[in-house]
């Protein structure tokens, strides 16, 4: 990985089957499966997922993402992509993400 975090989030991200990139409703850049957001990233170094209440807290917990930077009680989570560290975590839960949104799917077409 690279030291610019949104040129390594990104890359990462769009070799996931079936994810796209689009513009985001309040600036950045989207990532979708199936039309459902997995996170957005605001400029190169803010990443944000809306998660559940459960995964949110653990992901916290685990010191791997902050609350929230605008709504710290909401189950959107905040990843500052300073080091190489934090990308590898953003990738992390995003990749979690992912697995739930690909799961959900499928469970929808059986």
């Amino acid at each position: 990985m690279s030291r610019y975090g949104r040129i390594d989030l990104t890359e990462e991200l769009l070799t996931w089957a079936g994810v796209t990139k689009h513009p985001h409703r309040f600036g950045g850049v989207e990532f979708q499966l199936n039309e459902t957001e997995i996170g957005h990233l605001h400029g190169n170094r803010l990443f944000d997922l809306l998660l559940s209440k459960s995964e949110r807290d653990r992901w916290i917990e685990e010191g791997k993402a902050s609350p929230h930077h605008m709504y710290p009680d909401s189950g959107w989570v905040s990843v500052y992509l300073n080091t190489e560290q934090d990308i590898a975590c953003a990738i992390e839960i995003a990749r979690s993400k992912y697995d739930h949104i690909k799961l959900k799917g499928e469970m929808k077409n059986d």
